[in-house]
């Protein structure tokens, strides 16, 4: 099990300085909107990822507009107590310690704090285009394969290099084919491996999700899903080969594993024009879920799992089956914001369970 102890944030977001101690697996946060009760799910996320849980540039986090800002906190995984620090440099360099080791490589971090965060705009998982849910699918993999972080990690890369390649080719009306094909070949070898991680994980995490839908609604919905890759049709090869004149009039790269998704339908069309709110909110948390399972079963121990205001996303008898079973059935360390005091103390009560109670 891993645990965090402590959480010291200065000058992140609403905080010129704070710290907090958790003492309980059960960590309720309550306060009024803009009392910085995410904020601190994010900081925790910061020291766990490297990185804002919302797609943030590092500046944007600082408090009032002031330069920098650092995040200490004191995990326990495995019964070993490590420090770990998130500091953003005046100069906006930042820098993760673990243990006053600074990290060489922040891909070196990634997948040693498992994390999964359940926040209100992550129903764009549901209603958005496709690159939230490739990212879903990202965040996932790249907290249990190292290799594929770096995978995706050269793929972003070369995919930059080739499109920037392609707006130089239209602007000069010549391309460099030299150039081209050796970009071709490093973005299929990157790619490819990104498919097959994909695809065997898939295999695996659909029937995962499934299960969860039904757990939370007690009905399937005659829900499918299935996963969408260009590369399931045809070799990245022979992708990139037909797609030539496509991508330099595009002056982009328009196929490939950046265009994978995931298809959810509802009775043969598409969820997010058939689902209800409920069906839709019971969806995400199923999709989360999942993510948890997953993550627990091929880690050996339960991540941590940051839940910001779920209590106004499902019915009351929904809400409870989702606080037992994150709560009463895992073992693992949540942290659950709220308005309401009161209903936060309250369920805790309701499910019999040790908890803590911090008030911003």
């Amino acid at each position: 099990m891993i645990s965090l102890q402590n959480i010291t944030v200065t000058q992140f977001r609403n905080y010129l300085y704070n710290s907090f101690t958790f003492n309980e697996r059960i960590i309720g946060i309550y306060g009024n909107n803009g009392t910085g009760k995410t904020n601190l799910l994010d900081a925790i996320h910061y020291l766990c990822f490297t990185k804002s849980y919302f797609s943030k540039p590092d500046t944007q986090s600082t408090f009032q507009q002031l330069k920098g800002f650092r995040i200490e906190g004191s995990f326990t995984k495995h019964e070993e107590s490590r420090n770990v620090i998130c500091i953003l440099r005046e100069n906006n360099r930042k820098e993760l310690q673990i243990n006053d080791e600074v990290y060489k490589k922040f891909s070196s971090h990634i997948g040693q704090y498992p994390v999964v965060f359940v926040a209100p705009d992550d129903i764009q998982l549901i209603t958005e285009g496709s690159e939230a849910r490739r990212n879903f699918i990202d965040t996932i993999l790249s907290q249990l394969f190292p290799d594929y972080l770096q995978y995706l990690i050269a793929y972003r890369k070369i995919l930059d290099q080739r499109n920037s390649l392609l707006k130089t080719a239209a602007e000069r009306n010549y391309l460099d084919e030299t150039l081209m094909s050796i970009l071709d070949d490093q973005l299929i070898a990157s790619g490819n491996e990104i498919f097959d991680y994909r695809k065997t994980f898939m295999a695996s995490f659909i029937p995962l999700i499934i299960k969860e839908y039904q757990h939370i609604t007690n009905d399937d919905d005659a829900i499918s899903i299935e996963y969408i890759s260009p590369l399931q049709q045809k070799a990245f090869t022979e992708i990139l080969s037909e797609n030539k004149q496509k991508d330099l009039y595009l002056q982009r790269t328009s196929s490939g594993i950046h265009k994978d998704d995931i298809e959810i339908q509802m009775h043969q069309l598409p969820f997010k024009t058939m689902a209800s709110q409920g069906q839709r909110k019971s969806l995400l948390f199923a999709l989360k879920l999942a993510e948890y399972s997953y993550l627990k079963s091929k880690k050996g121990f339960a991540p941590l799992l940051l839940l910001d205001d779920v209590f106004e996303k499902l019915d009351a008898q929904r809400m409870f089956n989702l606080m037992h079973r994150v709560c009463v059935t895992e073992n693992g360390q949540v942290f659950i914001t709220d308005t309401h005091q009161e209903r936060l103390s309250g369920t805790f009560k309701s499910l019999n369970i040790p908890y803590q109670l911090i008030g911003l």
